[in-house]
């Protein structure tokens, strides 16, 4: 039996060997600005209630990733790709991690230390733990609950124990996304309490405790982003941003079709063990019905979700952690097997398949993504467009951008950064500015410098919602 020791520090090498390589050699991409951006803000401001992108409040998420990159900024000194991406990727460690050290007793030795590995080494959770994206801090925070709840509810401790471990960690994922881990939460404890006809857990004390404390971390932000905002103004852009998902509008049949597989894709390579789970070959009787429970609490909730008119497949991610609880307690339990024509019997052939899942998963993050940061490296618009600005701007000088939207080449630009509503609120001290170029002409004309004005240094582009154009206010130049 490998000791408790030596499977966390194999969980440890497999996490570094996978997610640190070239973490932060990639510029940011997709959704990782409206992470960074804000975090940048509330360093500057010292205002970590309210996010802000382009100097405007933003409604859409709350604030828990801003503020584990704001820390990650703060702790190490440094502002880079890397430090903005560590705290994904040290969350899907700690999930690992909570695998080993609290899920052992439950998974055993074995089951728990490859349920570690099969959550680090499936696609899904390689890519967005290498992202400060929502999701690797999200999924992780959900599946932390899980691990606790299944875990302690195994090993049959107290009610408290089982419900208020898993309530903070529900209630910081309502702080990272908002409430759509409830559902997987919630469908795998319905699932494990109707199978194993334990329905007064449900009315327990502690759950109703449970929930005080999960709602009570979430009030303990809403509550002051409440009063320091338009109230009506907040609530109605989270009510559109929920019913949003609920609505038909946008739909496309093509791409609402596709997400269950797509979503099941994340979960490359293990779902493709699902079809060898057999519960008939559990020994025990717990563990069949456990085996039911979890694969009801992975389908129903991936279902629903899926199903939903404005869902994406990553919605679903967070049944990433029950299923790799179900595998490994299916490999640990002897439950996989092979078809009776391929049948090459005894576990060796298991132990040959899981090792080189693992290695496909090392392989990925371990070369996969140097080779690629090494490919792209001159091939990254958004730092040339970052380069043009900083070549023309002196890091001493102030940069105001007007009314600019979500613009990521901000993050690797070297001037301070102000933001204004529009062009009369630019300061008479402005030396550079940034407008949209629906504003262009605007800036041209004005007569607010006068006898200065402004003249065009460079068109920037950044491919992200068209271009801007770069300003300088100064003396009128000779000929006009």
């Amino acid at each position: 039996m490998m000791s408790q020791p030596k499977s966390l520090l194999m969980v440890l090498l497999v996490w570094a060997a996978i997610y640190l390589p070239a973490l932060g050699s990639l510029a940011i991409k997709g959704e990782e600005g409206r992470r960074i951006l804000p975090a940048v803000r509330m360093l500057e401001t010292g205002n970590y209630i309210i996010p802000q992108v382009g100097g405007s409040p933003y409604f859409r998420k709350p604030p828990l990733v801003n503020w584990l990159v704001a820390a990650s900024f703060k702790v190490f000194g440094v502002r880079n790709e890397w430090t903005a991406r560590l705290p994904s990727a040290l969350s899907v460690l700690a999930v690992a991690i909570a695998f080993v050290a609290v899920a052992r007793a439950s998974l055993g030795a074995r089951g728990s230390t490859i349920a570690a590995f099969i959550w680090l080494t499936n696609i899904g959770m390689i890519e967005k733990g290498r992202l400060i994206e929502i999701e690797g801090i999200y999924v992780s925070l959900s599946g932390l609950a899980i691990i606790f709840w299944l875990s302690f509810w195994s090993q049959k401790r107290s009610p408290w124990l089982i419900w208020i471990p898993p309530s903070i960690f529900l209630g910081l994922a309502l702080l990272a996304k908002g409430p759509l881990h409830l559902i997987f939460f919630y469908g795998l404890v319905l699932a494990v309490l109707w199978q194993t006809k334990n329905w007064r857990l449900l009315v327990h004390p502690a759950h109703f405790a449970a929930l005080a404390i999960m709602l009570a971390i979430f009030a303990a932000w809403a509550i002051p982003f409440l009063q320091s905002t338009t109230t009506q103004l907040a609530v109605h852009k989270w009510s559109a941003q929920f019913s949003g998902r609920l609505s038909a509008s946008g739909f496309h049949f093509l791409s609402w079709i596709q997400n269950v597989p797509r979503s099941l894709v994340y979960f490359l390579p293990w779902v493709i063990l699902f079809p060898f789970v057999r519960f008939t070959k559990f020994q025990d009787v717990a563990q069949r019905r456990l085996a039911r429970a979890l694969t009801w609490g992975i389908l129903g909730p991936l279902l629903v979700v899926n199903l939903v008119p404005g869902a994406l497949p990553r919605y679903s991610m967070p049944a990433v952690v029950p299923a790799s609880w179900l595998l490994a307690m299916s490999y640990a339990g002897n439950a996989l097997d092979w078809p009776h024509k391929l049948r090459p019997g005894g576990e060796g052939p298991w132990a040959k398949v899981v090792a080189g899942f693992v290695g496909l998963g090392l392989v990925i993050g371990g070369i996969g993504y140097p080779f690629t940061a090494l490919i792209l490296r001159n091939r990254q618009q958004v730092k040339k467009a970052a380069a043009e600005i900083n070549a023309i701007v002196p890091a001493s000088e102030t940069l105001y951008a007007v009314n600019p939207d979500y613009r990521p080449v901000f993050f690797y630009v070297k001037a301070p950064l102000n933001y204004a509503a529009q062009i009369t609120k630019l300061p008479a001290n402005t030396h550079y500015f940034l407008v949209r170029t629906e504003n262009e002409q605007e800036a041209l004309t004005t007569q607010k410098w006068a006898p200065r004005s402004a003249h065009q240094l460079a068109r920037i582009k950044d491919l992200h919602k068209g271009e801007m154009v770069l300003f300088e206010v100064g003396p009128p130049l000779k000929g006009r």
